[in-house]
């Protein structure tokens, strides 16, 4: 028998039911996980709160899509991965490569399918992929999706980051946290925000070039412009939606790129900016194997460390939960499995 945690309704943090089942066994190309660690993210939240999607996820559904484990057991024609081998599940479970399609979404963990937040995962052996050797579980596990979302945003579009460039990333998050990392790692400027000057203060210390306080300067986009000669950006890493948008377009140089991915705000789009300022926007729903272990080499290349704000036990699912929606996080929020 194995531990998990299924969600029978949805609607609140409390709905987050500790459950048991049997244990599954790998059938014929596939791999039972032992997770150690699951992470956070602001999705999962809108899911255990019913607010993720017009339909939500099915009754009983698991949730949590980041999580990572050791294999402890291998089905008939398994050849990308043996016993012990150090693992984290991607996303979206059939996105291998290529363009997304519509088939993609429909394997997401977590929400589509079940997730990880369960003492034992089994997985199709396409849909894993090995850790970087100098992480920890924790930090494996904050890997599959805020991590993934920020490479994509910086690497998989018509104009990859480069030395040199200028990132604005909203917010302190999982998501802003890594494009910092993966910023720095480029050699390219990095423009942070938040209403936190604790929060900033920790964020230079991470390697930050220059900080806003948006609760002190609303119009936070005019500081862009200026820490920017009146340029603007290269990149922005816009997580906030339709309420914010509008300034990070401002933010943007001529022919920039905006990289969409959150949902945190409400708010209507207005095209005429986009099309003044010749601005390149991208959708970003996570990504694909193949980013993921592009990813992870630059990873383990330069050693990055995931920024982990709070570990909590897997009896205190429901606290981290609470401790995310708080917004008092900076970086990932991480789970034990142990």
């Amino acid at each position: 028998m194995m531990r998990l945690y299924t969600l029978p309704k949805t609607g609140a943090i409390s709905d987050l039911t500790l459950a048991e089942r049997d244990t599954p066994r790998p059938a014929r190309g596939q791999v039972l996980v032992r997770m150690r660690a699951a992470s956070l993210n602001y999705r999962d939240l809108m899911i255990v709160t019913g607010r993720y999607g017009r339909g939500g996820v099915a009754q009983d559904r698991v949730p949590l899509s980041d999580g990572a484990g050791e294999v402890v057991e291998i089905g008939e024609d398994v050849t990308r991965f043996g016993v012990g081998d150090r693992v984290a599940g991607i996303f979206m479970q059939n996105w291998l490569g290529g363009e997304v399609n519509d088939s993609h979404p429909g394997s997401a963990l977590g929400g589509a399918v079940d997730g990880v937040l369960s003492e034992y995962v089994l997985f199709d052996q396409q849909g894993l992929v090995t850790l970087p050797e100098h992480l920890s579980f924790e930090e494996g596990a904050t890997l599959p999706c805020a991590a993934v979302t920020a490479w994509n945003a910086l690497y998989a579009g018509k104009s990859p980051l480069k030395a040199g460039d200028s990132v604005l990333l909203l917010g302190t998050g999982g998501v802003s946290m890594f494009g910092l990392q993966f910023a720095r790692a480029a050699g390219a400027r990095a423009i942070q925000t938040s209403s936190s000057d604790d929060k900033l203060a920790r964020v230079r210390e991470l390697g930050a070039d220059d900080t806003i306080n948006y609760r002190q300067t609303p119009e936070w986009q005019e500081e862009v412009q200026r820490l920017t000669d009146g340029r603007g950006v290269d990149h922005v890493v816009e997580v906030g939606g339709a309420g914010t948008l509008p300034r990070s377009i401002e933010s943007a140089r001529l022919g920039g790129q905006v990289n969409l991915i959150g949902v945190l705000t409400g708010g209507e789009i207005n095209p005429t900016d986009i099309m003044r300022k010749s601005v390149l926007m991208r959708g970003i729903f996570v990504g694909s194997r193949e980013m993921f272990e592009q990813m992870n080499r630059a990873i383990a290349h330069h050693r990055i460390k995931p920024v982990i704000d709070r570990t909590f036990g897997f009896n205190e699912a429901r606290a981290a939960f609470e401790h995310l929606e708080s917004q008092q996080h900076l970086g990932k929020v991480v789970i034990t499995l142990d």
